[in-house]
């Protein structure tokens, strides 16, 4: 298993942009697909966006297509999503999430590997 932290999240007005950090502990990093799901009160966790090992292809949640993007660095193990133009309803602690292998998942139980989560608030 590999360790993942998140970090970056905070309180935004509507209409900014965060960017949140997954740092990764795995050696191996660059041989797993790295994902982000978000989990609002009351509600369950849902995908929010994928990424390949090479990065070479991303993949995202139609709620969130076109003002998020996902990224990563495999030279320092960091995945990153910049959230732009958001709205309340954005408002939800995200988690990192990493699965071993080439096919990118956006079901929780397609990521073996989680973070603990950072919170992000969107005020109107």
């Amino acid at each position: 298993q590999v360790q993942l932290v998140e970090s970056g999240g905070g309180l935004v007005q509507a209409g900014g942009s965060l960017r949140l950090s997954c740092a990764a502990s795995a050696r191996t990093f660059s041989t797993y697909v790295m994902g982000w799901f978000r989990q609002a009160p009351g509600k369950e966790r849902e995908f929010v966006a994928a990424i390949s090992w090479s990065g070479g292809s991303t993949y995202y949640a139609d709620s969130v297509k076109g003002r998020f993007a996902i990224s990563r660095d495999n030279a320092k193990n960091t995945v990153y999503l910049q959230m732009n133009s958001l709205k309340p309803e954005d408002t939800a602690v995200y988690y990192c999430a990493a699965r071993r292998g080439v096919v990118a998942g956006t079901e929780t139980s397609d990521f073996g590997s989680w973070g603990q989560g950072t919170q992000v608030t969107v005020s109107s």
